[in-house]
């Protein structure tokens, strides 16, 4: 049984099967990284660009890494030095890549919809590796195989996702693909960086870090993303630390075996302290290495590889 999708555009609508499949896909996957030799077969002879507009550390690693462990061919595309810097066009860049002759490409973009807009130029696969406030599918698709690792289950576990709301595509991506596994999220963060139209997210969104916090199972802190903001979002990063970080102190009130959980990059003493980044509770290291397995699962499905 395969996806259902042709592209990974984002998790709105994706179904409970495919999510499920692309989890337990990617379990396999994470057993061939333990293995001496973490290289298979499966998408030898595939092309994958990797054509990002935004810098990254970690998504972009983690794509070409998973790229590599398939046995694909990956091209990494940088702005700076490419003909974008003479003007051209979005639609121009892809529509010649294209004509190279390759299979997949993995886009990141300042801009929502950039990865929708590509299925409309080009018959290669598309994967959404982050657009814009838009979503960052493969990130919660990593978040939640952690979880589900770690705690065996999905369904009726409660998330509070933390911080910067409004401009989060992680967030996005993971109240819609959580809430279609059966679980249990609250959005919270200051008013003035909480989404304006929270309706059309599907959960409940609150300023009361207290209320969120109840009874969850899972606590994931957010970036404060100062590059995307105008001044006075809030009174300063004092007070943001000292009403939405999470320290020991706050820890402490949590349950035992609460899960801790960042996308990253941190901001340390602010999101979190650095006792609790490192600390017993803390899946954060995981998150990074079960994104090479997600994608890997996701790259391997859509590509149509064979199997390891």
């Amino acid at each position: 049984m395969g996806l259902h999708i042709q592209h990974l555009l984002g998790l709105e609508g994706v179904s409970k099967d495919d999510i499920t499949l692309i989890l337990d896909t990617a379990d396999s996957f994470h057993e061939v990284l333990e293995r001496e030799i973490k290289v298979v077969p499966t998408l030898r002879g595939k092309t994958i660009v990797n054509l990002f507009y935004e810098n990254s550390t970690r998504t972009r690693i983690s794509f070409e890494l998973a790229e590599k462990r398939l046995s694909a061919s990956p091209l990494n595309f940088s702005t700076s030095t490419s003909s974008v810097n003479k003007g051209e066009t979005l639609r121009d860049t892809i529509r010649n890549i294209e004509a190279m002759k390759i299979d997949m490409v993995v886009v990141r973009h300042c801009a929502a919809g950039v990865p929708h807009f590509l299925t409309q130029c080009t018959n290669a696969v598309i994967v959404n590796a982050g657009d814009g406030l838009h979503e960052h599918p493969t990130q919660a698709l990593l978040d939640m195989m952690t979880i589900r690792r770690k705690l065996g289950r999905l369904e009726g576990l409660k998330v509070a996702i933390i911080g910067d709301i409004f401009h989060s595509r992680v967030a996005r991506s993971n109240a819609w693909g959580m809430s279609t596994m059966g679980m249990d999220v609250v959005l919270c963060g200051p008013p003035t960086l909480l989404p304006q139209h929270r309706e059309s997210i599907g959960v409940p969104v609150t300023d009361n870090l207290d209320e969120a916090l109840e009874g969850a199972d899972v606590v994931m802190l957010l970036r404060l993303q100062l590059e995307r903001q105008s001044s006075g979002a809030f009174p300063s990063i004092r007070e943001y630390r000292d009403r939405y970080g999470l320290d020991m102190d706050k820890l402490s009130s949590l349950p035992e075996n609460v899960v801790i959980m960042h996308p990253g990059p941190i901001n340390r003493g602010v999101e979190l302290s650095s006792d609790v980044a490192d600390g017993s509770n803390s899946v954060i290291l995981e998150q990074v290495t079960n994104g090479v397995a997600v994608r890997m699962a996701v790259l391997y499905l859509l590509g149509g590889g064979e199997n390891a």
